[in-house]
């Protein structure tokens, strides 16, 4: 049985290892962080080991980086000794965004395997977005390891590393973008009377319904937008205002913007 091994349990850390344990025995789980005690407690939580990095370093088989991008070489000098040490196989898993396979090879001192992914936040509900490249040196078997331990996580696709930081300023940031979409929403909602909490509910329903929707039917958003626009209608007069406003464009340039930063991290 694989042992999979988490060095960060942040947010995200913490909801992937959450995702591993619905796949696999949570005793083959070792929880390691920055802060020891947050490590201890969530691995309390889920029934995991609590670890140090030398530790996951030395025992995974998968090996999950989820430190910080300007953090990443500091923590992988650290266990460099303990993988080179190493005479079985691992993979390393990173999630931090802008660094690429060759940059993590490189702090880490190895040509390792190496495994990069960029989840988002509904991982934590099963309905989250991960993208995924795996270097040359990763077995099939790996891959497929990797992918049963996040298959409750929602969907995976494996891209590119080219497009990797394109489409993580859609799925990865995408998520702040909508939320600020469906906050503006229930504010015009309450503006017009309509009492917050139901505001809120009704924004986020046609969110998830939307994309569930665009989803399971395969239809362009420009047909289900088309569709919803009757002539001389309300809606259309909604997306006449939005338009006028430069809201497509400001999605646009939202995600260019998100998308160029992630270049600037490398």
């Amino acid at each position: 049985m694989a042992t999979f091994g988490f060095i960060g349990t942040g947010n995200m850390g913490g909801i992937l290892a959450r995702a591993v344990c619905k796949s696999f025995p949570a005793d083959r789980i070792l929880l390691a962080n920055r802060s020891a005690e947050k490590a201890a407690a969530l691995a309390k939580d889920l029934g995991c080991k609590a670890a140090d990095n030398e530790t996951v370093a030395e025992t995974a088989e998968l090996i999950f980086l989820g430190v910080k991008p300007q953090m990443m070489a500091e923590m992988l000098e650290g266990i460099a000794p303990v993988l080179a040490a190493r005479e079985d196989r691992f993979v390393l898993v990173t999630m931090a965004a802008g660094l690429t396979i060759g940059r993590i090879r490189e702090m880490a001192g190895g040509d390792y395997p190496v495994i990069r992914m960029m989840p988002n936040t509904p991982s934590a509900i099963g309905e989250g977005m991960i993208l995924y490249t795996a270097c040359e040196k990763v077995t099939s078997a790996e891959e497929e390891l990797f992918l049963e331990a996040f298959s409750s996580a929602g969907r995976l696709a494996a891209v590119p590393e080219k497009l990797m930081d394109a489409g993580s300023a859609v799925m990865g940031c995408g998520v702040a973008f909508l939320s600020l979409i469906i906050e503006a929403m229930a504010d015009g909602a309450v503006a017009c009377g309509l009492p917050r909490a139901q505001a809120l509910e009704f924004a986020a329903q046609v969110a998830a319904g939307t994309g569930k929707l665009m989803l399971e039917t395969d239809q362009h958003p420009g047909l289900i937008k088309d569709i919803c626009c009757s002539p001389g209608g309300t809606t259309i007069q909604g997306i006449r205002a939005m338009e006028n406003a430069g809201v497509r464009g400001a999605m646009m340039e939202a995600v260019i913007a998100a998308y160029q930063r992630s270049l600037e991290l490398k």
